[in-house]
């Protein structure tokens, strides 16, 4: 059962405060998404060798989570993150973070800790592929997290993932996983506490190219639905298993036949 603590931090409507985790890029997200998702605040921090403590992360409404480049202070850091998702306060994640989780064989990762116990998603083996990618507009769910979402794309950074049993996704990319599963866009899971998001796509696309170009679609949208999404204690529009909203996955890694919109969850 969803817990009632994330409640208890917000009310629907109400602007986040944002935290912005990264070893690089996070002052660049932070700078590119308050300009362009008004009624958020964000806050860059730098954790490639210094991990916040709980008290500081804890004065924001909610943090996001991604990283460019595999760093060793990558487990500390997931494992206060974790510990912050478990007070009740969501946590969003953001390509390249399945880079670094312990089961990607393309790399040498160095782990999330505990953090990988509540995320959404494990990677497929491979992680992010480089190739380009478009939303599969027949698997959007309507939900808080799809508002206004009709399209998304990407010129390569994104994808590479792998719903965990228990997951709610609400969207996939178009071409499937290493796994040749379904690839999350979009995708949640609340464990207790804690509520854990992940958008499949790289926040830090500024740093690289620009909309309409290197990434397109409806990007700003899908990464405002999550933080409103967080804003409302990943209460709006909640799917609950059974309710034929959202697709439960059952099996990580043989549960992945197509599904349409409004299709019954298992």
């Amino acid at each position: 059962m969803f817990s009632s603590v994330l409640l208890g931090f917000f009310s629907k409507g109400l602007a986040a405060n944002v935290a912005v985790l990264s070893n690089q890029y996070e002052d660049v997200v932070a700078a590119d998404f308050n300009t362009n998702i008004p009624g958020h605040t964000f806050t860059g921090i730098d954790v490639s060798a210094v991990t916040p403590t709980l008290a500081t992360l804890t004065a924001y409404d909610a943090v996001l989570l991604f990283e460019d480049g595999l760093f060793a202070n990558s487990t500390s850091v997931g494992n206060r993150v974790a510990e912050y998702a478990n007070t009740g306060r969501p946590v969003v994640l953001g390509t390249f973070y399945n880079q670094d989780r312990s089961d990607n064989t393309s790399f040498s990762p160095n782990g999330w800790g505990t953090l990988e116990t509540i995320d959404p998603n494990t990677t497929d083996g491979v992680g992010t592929s480089y190739d380009g990618d478009t939303l599969d507009a027949g698997s959007i769910v309507p939900h808080a997290l799809t508002t206004g979402v009709t399209t998304l794309w990407s010129d390569g950074y994104s994808g590479g993932n792998e719903a965990k049993a228990g997951t709610t996704v609400l969207a996939l990319w178009s071409n499937l996983n290493a796994q040749g599963n379904p690839d999350p866009a979009i995708a949640y899971r609340i464990t207790g506490s804690a509520c854990v998001i992940h958008i499949g796509i790289a926040p830090q696309y500024s740093q690289y190219g620009t909309l309409g170009n290197e990434f397109g679609g409806d990007f700003y949208q899908a990464w405002t639905n999550a933080f409103d999404f967080a804003a409302a204690g990943c209460s709006a529009a909640a799917p609950a298993p059974g309710t034929g909203v959202g697709r439960v996955f059952t099996d990580p890694y043989r549960d992945s036949t197509p599904y349409s919109p409004g299709s019954p969850a298992p």
